[in-house]
């Protein structure tokens, strides 16, 4: 078996390899030409880097007899802040996604997925999922969501088999740095006092290792032009996360909770509905967030003491 991906240099892509490795799948990283978070690509002779940028895709020569199975595409730009309602960049996206498509029927891929977003649904009261209405508020939504169902259009087109994969909160090592895990560890093992909103909002937060093997097992059994919303089904309250991370990364640092405002729009609930998942896969997540944040801190400690050097 071998396996695409794009956008493979975050928290779900480097669990993502590491889960295809373990399977003794071969991968295939099309990486951003020039950046410095390829270092992390250096996995083995399991692992081909070849730089090609998302505007790219559409140019990738395929040489002949390079077949691969399974193409995820996870590549996105503009995910942060402003760039999320950048409509022109957001509509880029798409565009991305259906050459993405394209070239996985070029590899000879028999499955192509996507990586949607909750951000599709805008706010919702109830658990998430492919029944949910979409009503998404933001160009980064707006994108995602057009992007799969153009995506999912066109691999029925030439039978390919296309899932799209609804991320909720998946934390873990290699996270984005401005992400609320990963920036308020930093904070905590500096010891400095992050601030917050009361942190009543309900989440759902899953580690990135369960969340690759989720996605390893819809590649494998996720039925055709089907949504699923990846997630761990089993919310809290945020403050409840927050304080496990103070007990995991330094139980002497202060918390400002209540220090900031909640969001314009600011989103109470967010939950997914493992229940089409299970079903279809029979796929379980077994990290607790005990565990999995655990096992982040101890990255964020050797990153640290990486960059120190």
């Amino acid at each position: 078996m071998k396996a695409v991906i794009t956008g493979a240099t975050g928290a779900v892509g480097m669990a993502l390899i590491a889960e295809l490795i373990k399977n003794d799948i071969e991968v295939l990283v099309l990486a951003r030409p020039g950046s410095a978070r390829n270092e992390r690509l250096k996995l083995g002779e399991k692992v081909k880097v070849v730089g090609c940028d998302l505007k790219d895709l559409k140019d990738y020569k395929v040489s002949d007899g390079e077949k691969y199975d399974w193409f995820f595409h996870f590549g996105w730009i503009g995910t942060t802040g402003q760039a999320r309602n950048d409509m022109h960049l957001q509509n880029k996206n798409v565009e991305y996604t259906l050459d993405a498509v394209n070239l996985a029927q070029r590899f000879g891929c028999s499955v192509f997925m996507g990586a949607g977003s909750q951000a599709e649904y805008g706010r919702v009261e109830g658990k998430l999922s492919d029944k949910t209405p979409t009503n998404p508020e933001m160009g980064y939504g707006i994108a995602k969501l057009c992007a799969g169902r153009m995506s999912r259009i066109m691999c029925e087109a030439v039978g390919m088999r296309h899932i799209w994969v609804r991320i909720l909160s998946v934390y873990g090592p290699y996270d984005n740095e401005v992400s609320m895990v990963i920036s308020t560890l930093r904070k905590m093992i500096a010891g400095e006092t992050p601030e917050f909103t009361a942190g009543e909002q309900i989440w759902d937060y899953m580690y990135s290792e369960d969340a690759a093997k989720a996605i390893v097992a819809l590649a494998e059994r996720g039925h055709d032009g089907d949504i699923y919303c990846l997630g761990s089904g089993k919310p809290a309250m945020l403050k409840e996360y927050i304080i496990k991370m103070r007990d995991a990364a330094n139980p002497a640092c202060e918390l400002g909770l209540g220090k900031r405002p909640y969001a314009q729009n600011q989103v109470m609930y967010l939950c997914a509905d493992t229940e089409k998942l299970t079903a279809d896969t029979g796929f379980v997540p077994s990290v607790s967030f005990d565990e999995g944040i655990a096992k982040t801190v101890a990255w964020v400690r050797a990153d640290i003491a990486k960059n120190a050097e």
